[in-house]
């Protein structure tokens, strides 16, 4: 072989091994790929004859992506924005790099469960006023981010997100950041529409009332908490008031009210004919009527549990309105990022308006009866009646984050009724004056704390106070008499909740009351004045573990209550009240429940006589003494099947209850019982149906109810009869039809009548062996009123005025049939010894209509 050739095939061969040593700057193909910084770099210096001065540790793990043929000032515009890198020219062969303090990023947020967008979320540079949301994608951008500044990404549901603006320098695509989901107890919801859109049934069997996704009920243009409650099978009012609810056959005193945590023991205005909390920033409602946590004490029949708005908002939201009662308006108020207020208010205009739905109600209300003689003709006792009436309700919250695991709330709440009556006697043209004020003022506050995903805690207090106080006078006596009924309750409660994981859970916590009760009556003629008041100190503390099985199928919540319960003056008791709660899932779609709970309370309602509190409010609070009045005791049970699948809800409940300690001035007697202080307790027993079609326009329901429910008293002869509140069967046909912006409903309610007791027949009907006389009546409610019928319709029509404000135009009839129906009926004598009937009419057909603006 020549010399020349073989020189020639060493020189390629030279030449090939320096170019598999030192691998090409540019990507062969057409795909662009990432290269690490320090390595690039490098490549430049070898291929352009050119030297970088830079720090390994400001380049280190940095990459960038360069297309295939990029020339040297292509790569270093890339440098500069991808890595965004400060690139400067010293001369034509010297470069310096270094990191720009200052960085442009973006990510798009997901959460880390389904991986789908999260719109809305806040994206916050510490120690910056820099911020901004994630969009409808979920992504975001910010331009000149100190590189060495950390991110805090936030938002309803989820946990909070910490991230270094470094880690976010933009680069097409933008990183993926996973927003962890915040799991909370009791969250899962197993039916998502029940009866009407934000109605929903709990994994516990709670029903979860969201107002702000609240559809519209036969009745109602505007929500009314506690109206609304009453479409549930097994939730009833007698008497058409929102403050005399009875849940499974007991007594309003029996229902523990809680606003925002606060005890409550007024619920409405107009006499419980209105509820007397603002629906707009009531958020959330949960209604409990079996397998309590143990964390509640009280409520031996029921928990209505309401809570208002409480996350801070960075935008202003609010609204108002007025129909033919009353005009409200709320609204939420940010201050700063961590900081908001929130206020409401409403006031009636009955004193200065009369309106046809005014009218009714106050038939409704101030209606002294009709009053039959022996014969059964009518009697009219007044020539005439004048009424100065209105009502008023203010609430204001504060909500200050004080970081991403600290929150303190404080709420304020101010309900007040007012009355002056005057009537005009028949008999002698003389007239009675009377006044009544009616009021309950509610302070609490609440500090959240979430030291970890394991381990958080709550501390809370309130005060809260109740007064209702009256006058009355007779002009042909001279007589006057005034009456006053106070409660003032203040309470420290704590509970700390341990989670082991995401199956298992601890809580656990004490709680401390004082509630004190005090009941004045006085007399000018013949003198005679009255005050007791009682102190009642409650010590409580709990414990409670809940269990999740895999797969969601078993949900599981055990715990025990320890009550110590101290009336100086009276008694001291320990009570132990073990509570249960089991949802099992056989399979998908269908869950059998087991409830169990024990319960004690102290604090009752007496039904006073007829005549006192103006015959309107008849109810004042007292305490329980451990003898005449001791604690009343309940225990209940119930066996449940809950099926949920595609458009329909079905569901079947049986229940035992066993209430003892109970008196009879606490069940509202009137016959001869109503003043003899027994002793005594009731049973009931039950059943619950439901069958709902749910869709996305429709929601149609029947639901049906099956009660009997017996008192049981040792010393009255029969020793067992109906209870006042036995109610056979109760029966609600519904449906609500949403198209477009028209919502309508339309529904009715049946139920068979209420016991009663009737005099003996005549001429035994009075005895008039006694002074003075009295009725004499017959076995106790052996007699039943006629059916109770009431047909509602309802339409509400929204629209938007601009494109930051809507509106809402409502119409609502109640009673549409007109329906005389009766709601109670009782016997008493006459000035003349005569026996007369008195009944208590329902609402006849009713009109209303509401105007209303949101933003």
């Amino acid at each position: 072989m020549p010399k020349t050739l073989r020189k020639a095939r060493l020189h390629w061969m030279l030449l090939l091994l320096t170019l598999l040593a030192c691998p090409p700057l540019q990507v062969s193909g057409q795909t662009p790929e990432q290269q690490d910084v320090i390595g690039l770099l490098r490549q430049l210096e070898a291929q352009y004859d050119i030297a970088f001065s830079y720090a390994d540790e400001d380049l280190r793990d940095l990459r960038v992506t360069l297309a295939p043929g990029s020339t040297l000032p292509e790569i270093l515009k890339e440098l500069r924005e991808q890595a965004q890198l400060r690139v400067e020219k010293l001369n034509d062969r010297y470069y310096t790099v270094s990191r720009s303090p200052l960085v442009d990023i973006c990510a798009r947020i997901l959460d880390n469960f389904e991986e789908s967008t999260i719109d809305g979320a806040t994206v916050e540079v510490l120690g910056t006023e820099i911020t901004t949301l994630s969009g409808p994608d979920g992504s975001f951008r910010l331009e000149s981010v100190p590189r060495n500044a950390t991110l805090r990404i936030r938002h309803l549901g989820f946990k909070t997100l910490f991230v270094s603006a470094g880690q976010l320098i933009r680069q097409e695509p933008c990183s993926s950041l996973l927003l962890p989901v915040r799991y909370q107890e009791l969250e899962e919801v197993v039916v998502y529409k029940f009866l009407t859109s934000g109605l929903s049934r709990q994994a516990d069997g709670s029903i979860l009332m969201n107002t702000s996704e609240f559809g519209v009920l036969p009745g109602l243009t505007d929500p009314d908490v506690l109206q609304t409650i009453q479409a549930l099978p097994g939730i009833k009012s007698v008497d058409e008031t929102v403050s005399n609810i009875n849940i499974r056959g007991g007594t309003n005193d029996q229902n523990l009210l809680l606003w925002d945590g606060i005890r409550m023991y007024q619920s409405g205005h107009f006499f419980g004919l209105i509820s007397a909390f603002n629906p707009y920033l009531t958020e959330q409602v949960e209604i409990i009527k079996n397998g309590t946590s143990a964390r509640y004490g009280d409520g031996l029949s029921g928990i209505i549990s309401m809570h208002t708005h409480d996350a801070v908002e960075r935008t202003y939201f609010g609204g108002a309105g007025a129909n033919l009662l009353s005009g409200d308006a709320y609204g939420h108020i940010p201050v700063t990022d961590r900081l908001a207020i929130q206020v409401s208010g409403r006031r009636s205009v009955t004193d200065f308006l009369n309106t046809p739905t005014y009218s009714n109600f106050s038939d409704r209300a101030f209606q002294d009866t009709q009053v039959s003689g022996p014969g059964g003709q009518n009697t009219d006792r007044f020539l005439n009646r004048d009424e100065d009436f209105y009502f008023y309700d203010l609430s204001g919250k504060l909500l200050y984050d004080i970081d991403d695991r600290h929150k303190l709330r404080v709420s304020a709440l101010n309900i007040e009724n007012r009355l002056a009556y005057t009537e005009v006697l028949a008999a002698d043209s003389t007239e009675n004056h009377s006044r009544l004020d009616q009021s309950n003022l509610a302070l609490g506050g609440k500090l959240s704390s979430e030291f970890s995903d394991s381990f958080s805690t709550e501390v809370s207090g309130y005060f809260t106070r109740y007064i209702l106080d009256s006058f009355y006078a007779t002009e042909a006596s001279g007589q006057e008499l005034s009456q006053a009924n106070e409660v003032e309750e203040s309470a420290l409660k704590t509970r700390a909740t341990f989670r082991f994981s995401d199956l298992l859970s601890w809580q656990y916590g004490y709680q401390f009351l004082v509630t004190g009760i005090t009941n004045n009556s006085e007399v000018n003629q013949p003198p005679f004045l009255s005050r007791i008041k009682d102190v009642l100190y409650t010590h409580a503390a709990f414990t409670e573990w809940q269990y999740t099985g895999p797969g969601g199928r078993l949900d599981a919540r055990a715990g025990v209550r320890l009550n110590y319960l101290n009336n100086p003056d009276d008694f001291s008791r320990f009570r132990l009240e073990p509570r249960l709660n089991l949802q099992y899932r056989p399979v998908p779609h269908l869950a059998v429940s087991l409830l169990g709970e024990m319960k004690n309370q102290a604090t009752l309602q007496k039904v006073d006589l007829e005549q006192n509190f103006l015959g309107i409010e008849k109810r004042r609070w007292i305490l329980a003494d451990g003898q005449s009045l001791p604690l009343v005791t309940s225990r209940q049970a119930s066996l449940g099947l809950h099926y949920d699948r595609g458009h329909w809800i079905a569901g079947l409940e049986g229940f035992y209850k066993d209430v003892d300690g109970i008196n009879t001035d606490t069940q509202g007697f009137q016959n001869e019982y109503q003043f003899n202080g027994e002793l005594g307790r009731y049973r009931v027993y039950g059943l619950e149906a439901l069958l709902n079609y749910k869709s996305e326009a429709w929601s149609s329901w029947v639901s049906y109810s099956w009660n009997k429910n017996n008192y049981r008293f040792e010393a009255l002869a029969p020793p067992e009869f109906p209870n006042n509140l036995d109610i056979r069967h109760t029966l609600s046909l519904g449906t609500n039809y949403t198209v477009g912006n028209l919502k309508v409903g339309v529904g009715v309610n049946y139920r068979t009548g209420r016991p009663f007791t009737e005099p003996q027949p005549p001429p035994d009907s009075v005895d008039n062996t006694v002074f003075p006389n009295r009725v004499n009546f017959a076995d106790p409610n052996s007699s039943r009123l006629p059916e109770y019928f009431r047909a509602d319709a309802s339409a509400v029509y929204a629209f938007r005025l601009s494109a930051g404000l809507k509106a809402s135009l409502g119409a609502s009839v109640l009673n549409l049939t007109n329906r005389r129906n009766i709601l109670n009926t009782y016997y008493r004598l006459n000035d003349q010894g005569e026996v007369e009937k008195v009944e208590s009419l329902s609402l006849g057909l009713t009109p209303n209509i509401s105007f209303r603006l949101q933003f």
